[in-house]
């Protein structure tokens, strides 16, 4: 299923399951109150869904198969409505670094703008080079390495990204993230695929030059990530058995209309069963977390020394899971 969270005509929230080519939504909740069985509390967020496993999942299947041959009236046009974050408040954002293309990449471009501002940039990027500064560290190749997300500033497709007044170097970040369906603790990587719920499409906002500046201290990346609309999901959450290979996907972004990144999920080093591994080493991972995959290679603009504007209409496509669309706007 193809599963969203919408707010109706009437400024309620609803949780539903796109169909008819996403063209419309079936509104579960109201159809589960016209189905004639009990009521199940699964439907009243997506949260509540996850929580219900297998068992709400398979109600969620009946309920959309009737709506689509129309023996439920509770089909939703899908322009009709607004989409929020299919989580609009994850109880956990892990961001993890997974893509080494995107790491060498972008390692390379941090330390040739850090040479250009030197008397001799090649002699200064060469002195870099030699002190072995510019490949990956070699943490990265032993574990996934990663940092936590502030669950409260997550939007949706549609919504306006809000440029931070400190920041002159905004970027965008092409992920997926995988979204936890069931508690574990010590999983083992062999194990680690049944405890997927689903995935999504993830857009790391970034400012740059906070985020530099910042991690120059030894922590961060800080205030870089952090703030309101900085992590963008959606447009759906895809259930895990409609992607049965999440290492099979196209992924690309496009800046108002023009292709930046023609990227796929086979180039990941660190996969999500290693991630789920890590992540529940000695702590429990919950249902509705997520771990996010980190950039794919070309999948920013600092890659290619390209960034955003005001104004910037941001399309990120991941194949199978949709195109996660918003506009970047910056406050007079």
């Amino acid at each position: 299923m193809r599963l969203v969270t919408f707010v109706d005509s009437s400024g309620n929230e609803r949780i539903g399951a796109l169909f008819d080519n996403d063209r419309r939504i079936a509104d579960l909740a109201r159809a589960d109150a016209q189905a004639g069985k009990p009521l199940t509390s699964a439907f009243t967020d997506m949260l509540a869904l996850i929580d219900g496993g297998e068992p709400a999942l398979d109600r969620a299947r009946d309920l959309l198969a009737k709506v689509a041959r129309g023996s439920l009236d509770a089909a939703v046009a899908r322009d009709a409505i607004r989409l929020l974050a299919p989580i609009p408040v994850p109880r956990q954002m892990r961001d993890f670094l997974c893509f080494e293309q995107h790491l060498i990449k972008a390692r390379e471009m941090r330390f040739r703008k850090m040479a250009a501002r030197e008397p001799d940039p090649e002699a200064a990027f060469k002195a870099y080079k030699d002190k072995g500064l510019i490949p990956p560290p070699k943490v990265w190749y032993e574990q996934p390495i990663y940092y936590r997300c502030n669950t409260f500033n997550v939007i949706g497709t549609g919504a306006d990204i809000v440029w931070p007044s400190y920041c002159r170097l905004l970027d965008y970040e092409l992920e997926y993230a995988a979204c936890i369906g069931k508690r574990g603790r010590n999983i083992r990587a062999s194990e680690a695929r049944s405890y997927i719920f689903g995935y999504t499409i993830f857009n790391d906002i970034s400012a740059r030059d906070t985020q530099a500046k910042e991690m120059e201290g030894q922590l961060g990346p800080g205030k870089g990530k952090d703030f309101d609309t900085g992590n963008v999901m959606g447009p759906c959450l895809v259930t895990a058995d409609e992607i049965p290979d999440p290492y099979a996907l196209a992924m690309r972004a496009k800046i108002n209309g023009q292709q930046w990144t023609d990227g796929h999920s086979s180039t990941i080093h660190w996969r999500f069963e290693d991630l789920i591994a890590r992540a529940s080493l000695e702590e429990t991972l919950h249902p509705g977390e997520y771990l996010c995959s980190g950039t794919v290679g070309g999948g920013c603009g600092i890659e290619h020394d390209r960034w955003l504007k005001p104004g910037d209409l941001i399309e990120l496509e991941v194949e199978k899971i949709g195109v996660l669309r918003n506009r970047v706007v910056k406050p007079n």
